[in-house]
């Protein structure tokens, strides 16, 4: 449908949103692909419309090259003049081993550019859309701006406060916990939540766990889903002392999945070396107040790193760590439909609170099923938010 000169009726710009909205849409689903991949630049996505067709189509490369809108642009070619460009973040203004974004889609002739919300990145912050306003071309933001923001809650969160989007996966029973008395932890969850757990791990930078998890279960810690074996994260381990045997699974393999450990500096340096020689990525932690690993600094080196979205699928003393920290800021939580009683192993370990003015509030974001098994996705709730009812 052709949108008629001059003020357009009810009706028209009805349309016209409608297909605005529907590009947006598409472009954001497009830039979901790059989850996981894209660090340490954000993951975004852009769809080109000329003629109410659309010509091109990208989404952010592994390891944040080429970014969106170069690959849509590419697609595009000579169709990309007078056409509309849809994009998940504002167009970046500072060139790298390209060309600015914003100078490439003037350069291309885009008559018009709609994005979803600004870039955070002082290096862009609103001078992609200044540069793009004074070569003549329409500039429209907002549009899909919540969606664009939780699709690079990541890349927002470590701009922001130096340290990574964390997200804490719990595989329980409906009473909370990981594993029975004795310890037998396999399978509560189905293989549809497992499945799921895998796609997890394959939208995510990194994998964080701790010692007790490697030690209990010897883990892999990759991405096993059909035709996503190579988006396996980073596999982070927390070890202060390097006590893990060096034949655990995760550092045996570190030659073909990234494996860093991040341990005090007065773990052994042997074991530096022997770990170094696997492949294995050292990275040095600084202490707390009672000679454990200091976790936020600990994810501030990891942001200093480029990681943007860490999962965390360690045990309930980590998880409790993490908690008393405050630095939880989404829980994927899948449940089984059975109960292990309180003599299970708990998802979380005590984290002392005595009221409940001071436990961590989160909003619930999605439910879903998985299979037989419920999944659950939570986001903290902004500060002073109170009970819901």
């Amino acid at each position: 449908m052709a949108i008629k000169a001059g003020a357009p009726s009810p009706t028209d710009q009805e349309e016209t949103d409608r297909r605005d909205h529907a590009a947006m849409r598409s472009a954001l689903s497009l830039a979901r692909r790059g989850l996981g991949s894209a660090w340490p630049n954000p993951a975004v996505g852009c769809v080109i419309v000329n003629g109410g067709r659309v010509v091109g189509r990208g989404w952010t490369q592994p390891g944040g090259r080429p970014h969106a809108e170069a690959e849509a642009l590419a697609r595009a070619g000579a169709a990309a003049r007078g056409a509309t460009a849809y994009v998940t973040l504002e167009p970046c203004s500072h060139a790298g081993r390209g060309p600015a974004c914003a100078d490439a889609l003037i350069a291309a002739g885009v008559a018009r550019v709609v994005a979803a919300v600004e870039d955070p990145d002082p290096r862009t912050a609103g001078a992609g859309m200044a540069r793009l306003r004074a070569a003549g071309v329409a500039v429209q933001t907002g549009l899909c701006a919540d969606e664009a923001r939780e699709a690079n809650a990541g890349f927002f969160q470590r701009l922001g406060t130096g340290r990574p989007l964390v997200t804490l996966k719990l595989a329980t029973s409906l009473d909370g916990r990981i594993a029975t008395a004795s310890g037998e932890s396999r399978w509560i969850t189905g293989s549809a939540a497992r499945d799921r757990a895998h796609a997890l791990r394959a939208a995510h930078d990194a994998i964080l766990v701790g010692t007790d998890t490697v030690a209990a279960d010897d883990p892999q810690l990759t991405c096993r889903l059909p035709g996503l074996g190579g988006r396996s994260p980073v596999r982070v381990v927390l070890d202060r002392r390097l006590r893990l045997p060096l034949a655990a699974r995760v550092f045996a393999e570190a030659s073909t999945v990234p494996t860093w450990v991040l341990t005090l500096g007065s773990s052994s340096p042997e074991r530096w070396r022997a770990l170094r020689e696997r492949g294995v990525e050292i990275v040095a932690a600084e202490p707390d107040g009672d000679g454990r690993i200091d976790l936020e600094k600990a994810l501030l080196a990891l942001g200093g790193r480029g990681l943007t979205r860490v999962l965390v699928e360690g045990g309930g003393r980590l998880a409790a760590s993490l908690w008393r920290g405050g630095l939880v800021d989404r829980v994927v939580w899948m449940h089984a439909p059975l109960a292990l009683g309180g003599d299970g192993v708990a998802a979380v370990a005590a984290l002392g609170l005595d009221r409940l003015a001071d436990a961590p509030r989160l909003e619930l974001a999605s439910i879903q099923t998985a299979g037989g098994d419920i999944v659950e996705t939570y986001r903290l709730a902004p500060p002073g938010a109170g009970r819901p009812f």
